[in-house]
């Protein structure tokens, strides 16, 4: 009995190290997670996009700005000209288009009333998508803002800030999660389904009996996928109307855009899968191939936390994550109402991501069941 059950024991570790995609699966992808996501998930709230519309020009209002950009918690995107004709410019436009995410508002006669000690109120307006992200900025502004005016004026602080929180004022987190959710979900399972179920065919022998029948490889390929890309939209479409009908989630944009974007995304992770399926022998090789590549997904596109918060090695990383793209697009419809011209900076690399993984992995797919 004991020499049987050593036997085996043996038995179970050869066939595991002569596996050589069990070998990366059990050394690779353990170390792989630790080393990147280790990095990329922290709550800290750093550089935040603020933009600057700066009416006095002056000597005080410059060294403010500059306090601002000192440290690691702003980042000056751009200190735009204030004109009578248009005092705030394009405002709306940038925070729908991700380029910023606050802006600091400051008086014409900013100087004069520091210098005098009078009170002097500051306007601060927020992109309230990340409900923590912007309460915790609001925060930081407030505190670098008091400490310059200490400093310029040796009293108590006469500097105001009045704030306003774009798209979400309540600050309800559920806002910001449950887009993200949706993301998540259209990725994970139209990934998970394609690699188990083609792979599902070869273990049980009936891909070969389809391959003999007079379908052709094309038609067989697209049946198989756009069962699962509908089981995705349909899956997509259950988790908005939870969102909107349950948690009263507003939705700002066009419906019809984000459909027709999802689409596009589809060719993405339906690619992945598919090549998934054609680099796996069996269901739990195709099973960890996916799961693994949807954690990285998940936790480098600014699902959880925002990716400016990364380290720089981290963000660079986060480029060539098709799902970075497609979060930030369910985002900006959603929740700030953007438009293609708002969103075509993460459009355009989710198109060229998709049209080259789905084209790779089909050819590849096409090879090995000619």
């Amino acid at each position: 009995m004991l020499r049987a059950y050593i036997g085996l024991v043996k038995k179970e570790f050869r066939q595991v190290f002569r596996d050589t995609n069990m070998l990366r699966i059990i050394f690779a992808v353990p170390v792989i997670q630790l080393l990147l996501l280790g990095y990329a998930v922290t709550t800290d709230v750093k550089y935040i996009q603020l933009d600057v519309y700066d009416f006095d020009r002056s000597q005080y209002s410059r060294e403010l700005v500059d306090a601002l950009g000192a440290g690691e918690y702003f980042r000056i995107t751009d200190d735009l000209e204030p004109t009578t004709q248009y005092p705030l410019y394009d405002l709306s436009s940038r925070f729908q288009s991700g380029v910023s995410e606050m802006a600091i508002i400051l008086p014409v006669d900013f100087s004069e009333q520091l210098s005098a000690g009078e009170t002097i109120t500051i306007g601060l307006v927020a992109d309230g998508s990340n409900a923590s992200s912007a309460s915790t900025a609001i925060g930081y502004m407030n505190q670098i803002v008091g400490r310059f005016s200490q400093e310029q004026t040796g009293m108590t602080p006469p500097l105001q800030i009045r704030s306003r929180v774009l798209y979400n004022p309540e600050g309800e987190s559920v806002y910001f999660m449950v887009p993200g959710i949706v993301a998540t979900l259209l990725t994970m399972i139209t990934i998970m389904l394609t690699s188990m179920a083609i792979v599902r065919e070869k273990e049980m022998g009936t891909l070969e009996q389809l391959l003999v029948t007079p379908i052709s490889g094309t038609a067989l390929l697209a049946g198989k996928l756009s069962a699962f890309a509908i089981l995705g939209l349909f899956e997509m479409s259950f988790a908005l109307a939870v969102g909107v009908l349950w948690f009263g989630i507003p939705f700002a944009g066009s419906p019809l855009l984000l459909f027709g974007l999802s689409a596009v995304y589809l060719l993405t992770t339906l690619g992945l899968g598919l090549f998934f399926s054609t680099v796996t022998s069996t269901q739990q090789q195709a099973m960890f191939f996916a799961w693994f590549f949807s954690i990285f997904a998940i936790l480098t596109s600014g699902f959880l936390t925002p990716i400016a918060n990364m380290p720089h090695w981290v963000q660079y990383i986060t480029y060539i994550n098709p799902m970075r793209y497609f979060v930030e697009i369910v985002r900006g419809i959603m929740m700030r109402g953007a438009g293609v011209s708002e969103l075509w900076v993460d459009i355009y690399p989710m198109c060229i991501f998709g049209i080259a993984i789905f084209t790779i992995a089909a050819l590849r797919f096409q090879k090995r069941v000619s």
